[in-house]
C-alpha cells in the first residue's frame, strides 16, 4: 500500500473542513519551534542526538501509536516532503490505514539549485504558528508515552 500525496493547500482544506484530519509535522523539534502549520503536532522522524547530529528518532512509532489509532486521518508533513514520505511508509507498514503525505511540506520542493519549484505551506501563506499549543509539542506527546 502506498500513501497518497497532496499539496499543502489541499491539506489545509482538509483540516479546515472539520473532517478529523490531524497534521503531524515530522520535522525536528527545532524546526517545528521555528514555525509550523497551525494546529500541527510534532513527532520528529529524525532529531538531533546528543552530539547535535540528525539521527533517527527511536520513539517515532511508539509516540504516534500512543496518540493515534490505525484509523486516524493523518497528514504528514516535513520541510520538503521527503521525510514525511518516509514517515508515511513506516506508519503504513505498522498498520495505519489513512496516511497522507503533504508533498512540498512547510518549505517547498526545490530543484538541484535550491530554487523552489512548488511552494510549501509557509510560502503559500497558509496559517503558521510559532508557539506550540498545549499538548502539541513533541516533549508533551513523548512524556505521555514514558509516564
Amino acid at each position: 500500500m502506498r500513501s497518497r500525496s497532496i499539496s499543502p493547500k489541499e491539506a489545509h482544506d482538509l483540516m479546515a473542513g472539520k473532517t478529523g484530519y490531524v497534521y503531524v509535522d515530522v520535522r525536528s523539534v527545532a524546526e517545528f519551534a521555528a514555525g509550523h502549520p497551525a494546529s500541527a503536532v510534532n513527532v520528529p522522524l529524525l532529531d538531533h542526538d546528543a552530539s547535535g547530529r540528525m539521527a533517527p528518532n527511536p520513539d517515532f512509532l511508539s509516540v504516534v501509536r500512543a496518540h493515534f489509532t490505525p484509523e486516524a486521518k493523518l497528514l504528514l508533513g516535513c520541510l520538503s516532503g521527503q521525510r514525511s514520505a518516509k514517515a508515511a511508509e513506516i506508519l503504513e507498514q505498522a498498520g495505519f490505514r489513512n496516511v497522507t503525505n503533504v508533498r512540498c511540506g512547510f518549505g517547498g520542493e526545490r530543484d538541484f539549485m535550491g530554487r523552489v519549484v512548488e511552494p510549501g505551506w509557509a510560502e503559500l501563506g497558509l496559517p503558521v504558528e510559532r508557539e506550540s499549543r498545549m499538548g502539541a509539542s513533541y516533549e508533551a506527546l513523548r512524556s505521555k508515552v514514558r509516564a
